[in-house]
């Protein structure tokens, strides 16, 4: 009896395990989170495959699908142009906004910023740029309900 108890909580855990794994193994990752009204917004890249998840406002939405090579160069030009690696993000403490946070696992623009106390002045136009690459690529490929 231990021994079926034992082989059935090895299970659940495997299974619970399993299922955040989206959440962990990616390449490049945006969310937006927070707020007064909190939202919940990931799009998690990993090779040719992104998964995109959407909570709040009284809906939840989930979607996987593919994106072209040429959209992730696209992205990838736009992360170097805009100098993704040297923003720097502003010191100041904010309550009740929207935050995004973007992560680059791998390649030249390997890094983690976050807009959570704001970005610097003088780097807000290029984070608005990625941004906007990031916000491009969820309109053209996911089918909200």
């Amino acid at each position: 009896m231990k021994r079926i108890i034992g082989i059935l909580f090895a299970i659940i855990i495997l299974v619970s395990c399993n299922s955040q794994k989206v959440y962990s193994d990616f390449d490049i990752s945006y969310s937006r989170s927070g707020g007064f009204a909190p939202i919940y917004e990931n799009l998690l890249i990993k090779d040719n495959n992104a998964h995109y998840s959407f909570e709040g406002q009284g809906k939840k939405f989930k979607q996987d699908f593919k994106i072209s090579s040429e959209d992730l160069k696209k992205l990838d030009k736009t992360l170097s142009q805009n100098n993704f690696r040297r923003i720097q993000e502003d010191r100041k403490k904010l309550y009740d906004n929207i935050t995004t946070s973007i992560n680059v696992k791998k390649g030249p623009n390997e890094g983690s910023k976050t807009d959570a106390s704001l970005i610097m002045p003088n780097y807000t136009t290029n984070w608005s740029n990625i941004m906007n690459a990031f916000q491009e690529i969820i309109n053209n490929n996911v089918k909200k309900q």
